[in-house]
């Protein structure tokens, strides 16, 4: 047996094992550690053969997070399709149940504020920083607030009635 498999080594390179596919059609690789045909020692790894392989068109979430946790070395065991799809399942339940309890929240909000039991947030308007002087100002004033290294833009604006070349 190790024989022909050095003998396919040496002719097709790498051996490595078909370990499964998930619901996308991705093909997940186990590749055992072994030596090329010059002696090198390759060490083992795990790959994914993407349905999708070009880069720029990969989506978050085109691989199920138990074949990921199976890339990274975070589980020992390939995950089987009806772990995938219990967990999928199991991951809508949470969606709706998170989905209700928010919706509950808001209600509960709702009636605290008609009950003035709770203020409702105040919305402010920031006008610049509070470090600019013509912060909370409403008008900008055409006098210069600054020079230099303190220059504020927009904190100064020349007169209206200067001079034009005409």
């Amino acid at each position: 047996m190790n024989q022909i498999r050095a003998m396919l080594q040496r002719v097709f390179g790498l051996v490595k094992h078909h370990m499964g596919t998930d619901q996308f059609g991705n093909k997940y690789y186990y590749i055992p550690q072994q030596r090329s045909w010059t002696g090198q020692t390759i060490r083992s790894r795990r790959m994914i053969e993407a349905i999708n392989p070009n880069e720029l068109e990969y989506e978050a979430g085109s691989i199920p997070s138990e074949w990921e946790a199976w890339i990274r070395g975070r589980r020992k065991d390939p995950p089987t399709m009806e772990e995938i799809l219990r967990n999928e399942e199991y991951r809508k339940t949470i969606k709706i149940q998170a989905h209700e309890v928010q919706q509950k929240e808001e209600i509960r909000k709702e009636k605290e504020y008609e009950e003035g039991l709770v203020a409702r947030p105040v919305q402010t308007q920031v006008k610049g920083h509070a470090s600019a002087t013509y912060f909370e100002k409403d008008k900008l004033s055409p006098d210069p607030s600054s020079t230099a290294n303190t220059f504020q833009p927009g904190g100064w604006f020349p007169p209206e009635n200067s001079s034009k070349k005409k």
